[in-house]
């Protein structure tokens, strides 16, 4: 919301009207047979699959009748992680590769892995990713390492995967995993902020180049996560999952819905946060840009009741 020239507040150009409909999160879904690639027999890469998205992801691929790679840094977790996905798709159908995404050498040597064994990607899943913290000026070393991970980790794995799975016959997709914290950038992290901003644009502009590129069977799409129970959020305190939260694996399972559905921004609620609100608080941080407020306007003290409304209003209109 802002002000006119006479000094009345009129509504944002970003607030959506009445006639504002956004996707129920809850809606039936397409049958796991629609999707060429999320099927029987084809094969699935995922990085960061020892814990977490990446080893529930691993779980559902299992169950569907995928094969699975998994690659994570953690050695022990990622053995314990391949008995589990072995038990329910076969010993044959798993490979485990310790790898680090940081490490160039180290990727290539997972897709020469999976291309040697399998001759094939279907599903390529860059979910590697840390939480330390940095602020704006303090933790240099963090930023190195967080980037290092949540971005060239990415960047590795696309420049050493994408040069064959353009060449492939099947259809295949790559789902990079972002963060809502690279959109709305609250603040506290500012390095994972940062970090989790690039993963955005870097895949949206994967996105851009692949439907660019003549005879290219290959999609991207982008899995921003609610708020899920997982080591980077707490689960590996012990302590019990928070009401609030998410499983890894709703989660799982809401991402292979959208993929199914050929979505590319795919942004998950959670128990305490709903599609309508996301998109609010989205299109809030938008109109900072747009508006001219002052950045991160949603923890300006100045703005703190002017945001407070806009949600007010903006979820009695939708609702």
């Amino acid at each position: 919301m802002s002000l006119n020239l006479n000094g009345r507040r009129r509504p944002s150009p970003l607030r959506p009207n009445s006639s504002f409909a956004f996707e129920n999160p809850l809606a039936p879904t397409m049958d796991k047979d629609v999707h060429p690639v999320i099927h029987e027999g084809r094969v699935a890469v995922i990085t960061g699959a020892a814990s977490g998205i990446g080893r529930a992801a691993a779980l559902e691929f299992a169950k569907i009748g995928m094969k699975v790679a998994l690659a994570d840094v953690s050695e022990a977790q990622l053995n314990s992680a391949r008995d589990e996905v072995a038990a329910i798709v076969g010993d044959a159908n798993v490979l485990a590769i310790p790898t680090d995404v940081s490490k160039l050498e180290e990727v290539v040597r997972l897709r020469d892995r999976v291309y040697e064994a399998w001759g094939e990607v279907g599903v390529l899943m860059n979910n590697a990713g840390i939480g330390i913290k940095g602020t704006s000026w303090d933790g240099l070393d963090n930023w190195h390492k967080i980037f290092d991970v949540n971005l060239f980790g990415i960047v590795n794995v696309q420049h050493t995967f994408v040069p064959s799975m353009l060449h492939q016959e099947n259809q295949a997709v790559i789902i990079n995993t972002g963060s809502k914290q690279g959109i709305t950038n609250p603040p506290g992290n500012a390095a994972y902020n940062a970090s989790k901003a690039a993963v955005k644009s870097l895949t949206e502009g994967l996105a851009h180049e692949l439907r660019n590129t003549p005879s290219a069977n290959l999609t991207a799409h982008l899995l921003v996560p609610g708020w899920v129970w997982t080591g980077l959020t707490g689960a590996s305190s012990g302590k019990e999952k928070p009401a609030g939260a998410w499983t890894p694996q709703e989660t799982v399972l809401f991402m292979l819905d959208r993929v199914r559905q050929g979505k590319f921004y795919i942004i998950c609620p959670d128990n305490d946060t709903s599609a309508e609100l996301d998109q609010l608080r989205i299109m809030w941080g938008a109109g900072d840009v747009a508006e001219g407020r002052p950045a991160l306007s949603r923890w300006h003290a100045d703005y703190k009741a002017l945001f407070e409304e806009y949600i007010r209003d903006g979820l009695a209109q939708l609702g």
